[in-house]
């Protein structure tokens, strides 16, 4: 059993309780739109929907209301008494207004100041972060009048989500796609976090390693890099400028940053060292393999024998390897996946690998360790430890990212 010597819960930093006002605009995106209020919903935040005229010909209003569980507020004349002032008070009653899908039309409204439907009104009056996320035609788009417009928002102080490539509705091929939720969800959250690591590079390690046995085999494990992935965003939405290192997974590349896939342990060590320098946080999450073949067979292993004895040596410890060689007011973070003894053998890898943190879960957990979307880990440093209760891998991104600030302070950089 661990036993920790300090305790403390949490607070979610996702979306949950988070009131988002929603623009739709006439677009044949706009039936994406209701998906994403679905997302946002399944979260906890709560959605009010706003719909210019020209969205309602695309998706009924109906829809938005259904999914949102909130009245969709349509007309700046509305005769009801309490939605007369609905582009005062909307803004008022919302963290953030997101426009999406944004149209030329609507784009070119805000770029000019106009007023001259709800939407634009409320934000003409919002005194809150505005998210636009446009999705028309490419040759629309490209037209210098557009990126006039675009850029005219982003002197605003409006935060423009960039357009997706690929198939539109007119059947070309192009910017002007409408964001997928992951890449707007990430916008949002990003204007929801602190900013502590602002003009920080960060280098984190994710997923597993794969070591070749022969053709079609390997030496690996079960890690699925969710972790890594969730310290990698959380760090990005921090501020930092992030640099992930990953071995195989199934996990889409985080947007924004720069991702490099790797397959081997040797090929992992080699990419962290040519990235290290000038980074000033590392975060070593993957599972590295501590052993691989001492040599990979060139033709398929046929099974010729009852017992097959493999020949293993030792991997290089890149962990090991970098805090023998950190350079001053560095912040080195490694992970441990343990069974048993959490808090003695955290603190013996703590002290052997020179590290100024150590993060350390079980992997017998149904709901900690690996493939899962949850987690729960015991924190150690040089003055003790901290477990965290069960939380999202997002959420315990977050807690660790708070240790690494105050190291950082610690140690005046």
């Amino acid at each position: 059993m661990r036993q920790p010597l300090t305790k403390f819960w949490y607070t979610m930093t996702g979306l949950q309780g988070k009131r988002i006002l929603l623009g739709v605009t006439g677009s044949i995106a706009a039936y994406k739109a209701a998906e994403w209020v679905r997302s946002l919903v399944k979260e906890e935040a709560i959605v009010t929907v706003v719909m210019t005229s020209a969205a309602e010909r695309f998706v009924s209003p109906l829809t938005f209301s259904a999914l949102s569980g909130n009245h969709v507020y349509r007309d700046m004349f509305d005769d009801q008494p309490d939605r007369v002032m609905a582009h005062i008070n909307l803004s008022r009653e919302a963290d953030v207004i997101l426009v999406a899908p944004a149209t030329a039309q609507t784009i070119a409204r805000l770029g000019c100041g106009m007023a001259d439907n709800l939407l634009s009104t409320i934000i003409l009056a919002a005194r809150i972060p505005v998210v636009v996320c446009p999705a028309m035609n490419s040759n629309m788009l490209e037209h210098l009048a557009t990126q006039e417009n675009i850029n005219r928002l982003q002197q605003f102080g409006y935060h423009l989500v960039p357009s997706d490539n690929g198939s539109l509705a007119c059947g070309e091929t192009g910017d002007g796609r409408l964001p997928e939720w992951d890449v707007a969800r990430e916008a949002l959250l990003t204007l929801f976090a602190s900013n502590d690591l602002k003009n920080r590079k960060v280098l984190i390690t994710a997923g597993p390693t794969r070591e070749p046995l022969d053709p079609v085999r390997y030496l690996s494990n079960r890690s699925s890099g969710k972790m890594g992935f969730a310290l990698a965003r959380t760090a990005q939405r921090r501020g930092a400028e992030v640099i992930l290192i990953t071995g195989p997974v199934a996990l889409p590349n985080p947007p924004g940053m720069e991702v490099i896939r790797v397959t081997t342990a040797e090929e992992m060590s080699a990419m962290v060292m040519q990235r290290v320098g000038g980074v000033q946080v590392i975060v070593k999450s993957a599972a590295v393999a501590d052993f691989k073949p001492t040599a990979c067979h060139v033709h398929k292993i046929k099974k010729t024998k009852q017992v097959l004895q493999l020949d293993l040596e030792k991997n290089i410890d890149i962990l090991s390897t970098l805090g023998a060689n950190r350079v001053q007011n560095q912040v080195l973070v490694g992970f441990a996946a343990e069974s048993r003894d959490h808090l003695g053998e955290g603190q013996r890898k703590l002290k052997e690998k020179n590290l100024d943190l150590i993060v350390v879960n079980d992997i017998l957990g149904t709901q900690t360790g690996f493939d899962v979307e949850t987690n729960q880990v015991t924190l150690i440093d040089g003055k003790g430890s901290t477990e965290l209760p069960l939380m999202t891998k997002e959420d315990t991104s977050n807690r660790i990212w708070d240790k690494v600030v105050s190291l950082l302070h610690t140690k005046g950089c």
